[in-house]
C-alpha cells in the first residue's frame, strides 16, 4: 500500500478544513436569520422616534456588517491553525522542504531589511521634527535682545505701510489712512516732510533706488510720484526706553491712547503736488513699487489688475490681469525684472519681464485664504504671508511646493525679510510681531506690554540694514510707527 507523502496529507487536511469552514458559514447564516428576527422583535418593543422601516433597514445593515466580521474572524482562526501546522511540519522535515526553508529565510531577511529601513526613516523624521521643535523652544528662551528705540507719532489715523530710503539721507516713510504720507528722521523721531497730494487713504510708500523720489498708492485710484528734499536734524542721545529679551511679555493693559489731536507734525513742511500722477485703475490702488533701475513702476489695485508704467512718460506699458479677486500687494525683485502680485483669490503670481519679447506668468496656489503679501529675498526665494495664519518660503527654481511653512495663531500682514541676516518679520492682526529664520524656526517675539509695543493691529514691517540704532520698523492702526534694535546672535540662526 503506497505511503501518503507529507505535502499531500497537508493539502488533504486543508481541504477538509475548508469544507468544515463552509458548513460553519451555512450554520451561521441560518442562525443569523433567527437572531435578526429576535432583534427585530426587541426593537419593535422599544421606544424610538425613527420610523419602523428605517429601523429595520438599519438593523439589516448592522447584521450584514456583523456577519462579515464573523466570517473574517473564522477565516483568521483557520489561517492561524494552518500556519502553525506548516511550521510544525517544517521543523520536523527540515531536509524535505529545504527549498521552502531557504525561500522563507530570504523572505524573512527581505522583510527584516524593509522593516529596518522603515524604522530608520521614522527615526530620522522624528529626530528632525523633534530637533525643529526643540530649536524653536531654544530660540524663544534665548538671549536675543529686542530694544524699542523710538516711536514715530504724528498721523491722525492708522498707518498702512512704511519704508526706508535706499539713498542718503536715510529717512523713514509712512503711509496712512489720514490721506497723508510722512518722512521721519530715524534718529530723532521728528517729522521732516508731509505729502498731502492724495484725496484718499495712502496705502503704500516706496522710495526710488537712486534718487530722492517717493512712490505712493492711494484709495483715490491713483499712484503718485513726488520729489522730496529734507535736511536731517542734529541727532539727540537715544534714551534707553527698554532693553528686553525677546520673549512673550504679559499684556498688562490694552488701554488705548486718547483720541485727541496729535502734536508733533503741525510744524512739518508739506508737499501737495505730485511730479507724476498715474491714472489707469478703476479701483483702489493698494500697493506700488519700483522696478530695478527705477525707470518703471508697478501698481496693484482692487480692480484685479496690476499695471506697469513708464516713469518718464507716465504711459501704461502693460496691464497684468488674471487674478480672480482684488489684489492686496505687489513687490519687485531687487536685482531682476521680476514682479510678484498677491490677491484675495488665495494665490500669488510671478511675472517675468527679463525678456522684452516674452512676458511669462506663473500662478502659485499654496494658501487657503487671502495672500496679504509676497516678497522677494536677495537670493532665489519668495516669502508669502496670508490670512490663513501661515507664512511660506518658496524657491524660485522649484516653486511647486514651499521649502518651509510657518504656522502662527493670527493672520499675517505685510512681511519683510532682512537682507543680511535673512530674518522674516511677521506683523500680526493680534498686535504681535514675530521673527523667524528662512527655515521656519522661530527666533523671537517683540515685547509688548502696557509700556511699549503696538496696541492695535500691526500692518507692516520693514528692515533697515544700514542704520545702527534701528534696524527694524513696524507700524499699525494705533497711529504710530516704532523703531526697534534687533540683536540676534548668529548661533540662534544656525540650523
Amino acid at each position: 500500500m503506497p505511503v501518503e507523502s507529507g505535502s499531500s496529507a497537508a493539502a488533504r487536511q486543508a481541504k477538509q478544513k475548508r469544507k468544515s469552514h463552509s458548513l460553519s458559514i451555512r450554520r451561521t447564516n441560518s442562525t443569523e436569520q433567527d437572531r435578526s428576527g429576535l432583534q427585530r422583535d426587541m426593537l419593535e418593543g422599544q421606544d424610538s422616534k425613527l420610523p419602523l422601516s428605517l429601523r429595520s433597514n438599519l438593523l439589516d445593515l448592522f447584521s450584514q456588517i456583523e456577519r462579515e466580521f464573523e466570517n473574517l474572524y473564522i477565516e483568521n482562526l483557520e489561517l492561524r491553525r494552518e500556519i502553525e501546522t506548516l511550521n510544525d511540519r517544517l521543523a520536523a522535515d527540515g531536509q524535505t522542504f529545504e527549498g521552502a526553508d531557504l525561500a522563507k529565510g530570504a523572505l524573512k531577511t527581505k522583510a527584516s531589511h524593509s522593516t529596518s529601513q522603515l524604522s530608520q526613516k521614522l527615526k530620522t523624521t522624528y529626530k528632525a521634527s523633534t530637533s525643529k521643535i526643540v530649536s524653536s523652544f531654544k530660540a524663544t528662551t534665548s538671549r536675543a535682545v529686542c530694544q524699542l528705540v523710538r516711536e514715530y507719532v504724528g498721523h491722525r489715523d492708522g498707518i498702512w505701510d512704511l519704508s526706508v530710503t535706499r539713498t542718503q539721507p536715510v529717512v523713514l516713510g509712512t503711509a496712512s489712512a489720514d490721506h497723508s504720507a510722512m518722512l521721519w528722521s530715524i534718529e530723532t523721531g521728528k517729522c521732516l516732510l508731509k505729502y498731502m497730494g492724495h484725496q484718499g487713504s495712502v496705502n503704500s510708500i516706496k522710495f526710488h533706488p537712486t534718487e530722492q523720489m517717493a512712490l505712493t498708492a492711494s484709495g483715490d485710484q491713483t499712484a503718485h510720484i513726488w520729489r522730496y528734499m529734507v535736511q536731517l536734524p542734529t541727532p539727540q542721545p537715544v534714551a534707553d526706553i527698554s532693553q528686553t529679551p525677546c520673549e512673550d511679555d504679559v499684556d498688562f493693559s490694552d488701554k488705548d491712547e486718547a483720541d485727541g489731536e496729535v502734536e508733533g507734525s503741525n510744524d512739518c513742511p508739506s508737499v501737495r503736488v505730485a511730479t507724476t500722477t498715474l491714472r489707469s485703475h478703476q479701483g483702489v490702488v493698494i500697493a506700488a513699487d519700483w522696478l530695478v533701475g527705477g525707470k518703471q513702476v508697478v501698481t496693484a489695485s482692487w480692480d484685479r489688475a496690476a499695471n506697469l508704467y513708464d516713469v518718464e512718460t507716465s504711459e501704461l506699458v502693460h496691464s497684468l490681469t488674471g487674478h480672480d479677486q482684488e489684489l492686496t500687494h505687489c513687490c519687485t525683485h531687487p536685482t531682476q525684472r521680476l514682479v510678484v502680485t498677491s490677491s484675495r483669490d488665495t494665490t500669488f503670481r510671478l511675472w517675468d519681464f527679463r525678456d522684452p519679447s516674452i512676458h511669462s506668468v506663473n500662478v502659485f496656489q499654496g494658501h487657503t485664504d487671502t495672500v496679504t503679501s509676497a516678497v522677494f529675498t536677495v537670493g532665489d526665494n519668495v516669502v508669502s504671508g496670508s490670512d490663513d495664519r501661515t507664512v511660506k518660503v518658496w524657491d524660485l527654481k522649484n516653486m511647486r511646493s514651499p521649502i518651509a511653512t510657518i504656522r502662527t495663531d493670527s493672520a499675517v500682514n505685510r512681511i519683510s525679510v532682512s537682507v543680511n541676516q535673512k530674518i522674516i518679520a511677521l506683523p500680526h492682526d493680534n498686535r504681535q510681531v514675530r521673527l523667524f529664520d528662512m527655515s521656519g524656526v522661530r527666533l523671537a517675539r517683540l515685547p509688548r506690554s502696557n509700556r511699549q509695543g503696538h496696541r492695535r493691529m500691526v500692518c507692516c514691517s520693514a528692515w533697515c540694514e544700514d542704520n545702527t540704532s534701528c534696524n527694524l520698523f513696524t507700524c499699525g492702526f494705533d497711529r504710530q510707527a516704532i523703531g526697534w534694535n534687533i540683536n540676534i546672535p548668529a548661533l540662534l540662526q544656525e540650523k
